[in-house]
């Protein structure tokens, strides 16, 4: 089984709605996907993201096929005040120097550091995985003791049309990591497709597997380039967003 998860396009986050530029991305990402084999179209309810699917569901003339499902909205909970001291109103905008002494942070129990734990970590993370893991069973890959038994082994594809944070979640879960280095090493551009594969190395047995993230060819196929939504500054005098 192929699981392509996708960023929406650059986004209004005041609107929840995409930008102009937001809509210019979801038609060349449109253009990419009409031409591959997908299986199933699901969606965030989050207009950003479901707006960006439904460009790419009518240009396969599937509008009808596409699934929406609650969970696939970005990861959120409460902010509480010991997070706000760490600068974390957002996990993955945390700044560096909080967390990257922080070992716990790295651990798979890393929903139970005190300020995390506050916020009701733990249970949200595990409803998202709960759900994860309940919508691949569907598909034939049932989690059991770390790995994935296969009851209806497939190469069908499998598209999840949803977020950044969301993504990095995902991602964490299928390998069994804490998200919190993910969510601060990597980014996804607005529209950029992630690419995962089951390994069925022995009979019945399954493991998932990157094979590429946060691509973004089709963008450059249009001449459009990357939106810096999800980014920080670079350089700190360059002008650019630094929280």
């Amino acid at each position: 089984m192929r699981l392509l998860i996708i960023r929406h396009g650059d986004p209004n986050y005041e609107l929840d709605c995409l930008t102009e530029k937001g809509e210019k991305e979801a038609k060349l990402l449109a253009e990419r996907l009409k031409n591959e084999k997908i299986d199933y179209l699901y969606s965030s309810p989050m207009g950003r993201a479901h707006q960006t699917c439904m460009y790419s569901a009518k240009a396969m003339k599937r509008e009808e096929e596409v699934k929406v499902l609650p969970w696939l909205r970005e990861f959120s909970y409460p902010v509480t005040e010991k997070m706000e001291e760490r600068g974390c109103d957002i996990l993955w905008d945390m700044l560096p120097e909080f967390w990257k002494n922080d070992e716990r942070l790295y651990g798979k129990e890393w929903y139970k550091v005190d300020f995390l734990q506050a916020a009701g970590m733990e249970k949200l993370y595990n409803d998202v995985k709960n759900e994860l893991n309940g919508l691949l069973a569907k598909h034939g890959y049932v989690k059991e003791n770390g790995v994935y038994k296969v009851t209806k082994p497939n190469t069908d594809t499998v598209a999840l049309f949803c977020h950044f944070g969301l993504e990095m979640v995902l991602m964490s879960i299928l390998m069994d990591v804490s998200p919190v280095p993910l969510l601060h090493h990597f980014v996804a551009a607005p529209t950029s497709v992630t690419t995962i594969y089951t390994e069925e190395r022995r009979e019945g047995i399954a493991s998932f597997r990157c094979a590429s993230y946060g691509d973004t060819g089709h963008l450059y196929v249009g001449n459009e380039p990357p939106a810096f939504s999800a980014r920080f500054c670079e350089t700190y005098h360059s002008g650019e967003r630094r929280d």
